[in-house]
Parts: structure tokens; C-alpha cells; sequence
């Protein structure tokens, strides 16, 4: 298990620099923001729930907290993968709630500057684009940039919600 401490400066007032965690989902790579990052982890066994979501793989019991488990794949709608030994969770802090989501692999921690980041094109993509903050550019690569807070306080992920709900009883 790797640990993300925040002594990382995920913003850069003064030049407006975002730090990104990238990770890979199929071929492409997305960028969330390193802040809600709590920490990433190998996939485990996850506890399922009835009458979820398909993309809602159930909960873990992180010391003491149970954390509900979103496999991105499933949730953008992406060919289902084998999870392998490259396969991890990131386990997040969006709106005062710990969620867990499941990626292809995690590539690194990237400084995008504002001249780095692109609108969102009008082009189809697999990710509903209200769900992204625009396009990541360095070098060669292309970073498709999720607001992971607004995905995961969307409609249908307040079932996430219910699900922690009903996984503790409640």
C-alpha cells in the first residue's frame, strides 16, 4: 500500500499549477486532482451488495470506514478489463465522503500549468463531458482531466451513497 502524503504542493498560486495523479483506463489516460487523493492501493476483495449498479463493485473496510468501490471501466462504460497485479484503487476524499475507484494502473503525479490545459473537445468521448475539466497536455501525452467531485456527487453516483448506507446497516 503507497500512502500520498499532501506535503506535495498540489497548487502553485502564484503560476496556478495543478498537480494531476494520472492513471490509465484501457488506452487512454486520465488526470484527477492529487488533493482528493487519499491514498492508492492494490484491487482486494471487495464485499458485494444486491441492487447496485453494475459499476458499483461493493465496499471495503478501510480501518474502520466502509469505503464504497466504483470500477471507472464500468462507469464510463469501457470494455470490461481483467483486474491483474497492475490493477489498483485510488482511494479518494470528494465532499466529505472516502470512495474508492478502480483503474487500469496509476502512471504518475504530473504539474499541468494553465497553458497546458485544453477546453474539452466537442468530439465524442466515452466520459460524459460534464465530468471533465479539459485536456491535460504534456509532451506527447494527453491527459483527459476528470472533475472527480462533480462525478462523484452526480445523480446517479448518490447511489454510492446508498450503498454505504445499507452496507452499514442503516
Amino acid at each position: 500500500m503507497t500512502t500520498l502524503t499532501h506535503a506535495l504542493s498540489a497548487t502553485d498560486a502564484n503560476a496556478g499549477t495543478r498537480e494531476i495523479l494520472s492513471f490509465r483506463l484501457g488506452d487512454e489516460e486520465y488526470g484527477i486532482d492529487i488533493l482528493k487523493v487519499q491514498e492508492i492501493r492494490g484491487y482486494g476483495t471487495v464485499t458485494k451488495i444486491a441492487n447496485t449498479p453494475e459499476f458499483i463493485k461493493g465496499v471495503i473496510d478501510l480501518r474502520g470506514t466502509i469505503v464504497p468501490i466504483v470500477d471507472m471501466r464500468l462507469k464510463f462504460g469501457l470494455a470490461r478489463a481483467e483486474y491483474d497485479q497492475f490493477t489498483v484503487t485510488i482511494i479518494l476524499n470528494v465532499a466529505e465522503r472516502v470512495v474508492g475507484i478502480v483503474v487500469d494502473g496509476v502512471s504518475d503525479v504530473v504539474a499541468l500549468t494553465p497553458d497546458n490545459v485544453k477546453p474539452i473537445p466537442t468530439l465524442g468521448t466515452q466520459v460524459d463531458a460534464n465530468y471533465l475539466d479539459g485536456v491535460g497536455t504534456l509532451d506527447e501525452r494527453m491527459i483527459l482531466l476528470i472533475d472527480i467531485e462533480r462525478l462523484m456527487t452526480s445523480r446517479d453516483m448518490q447511489l454510492v451513497a446508498a450503498v454505504t448506507h445499507a452496507a452499514v446497516g442503516g
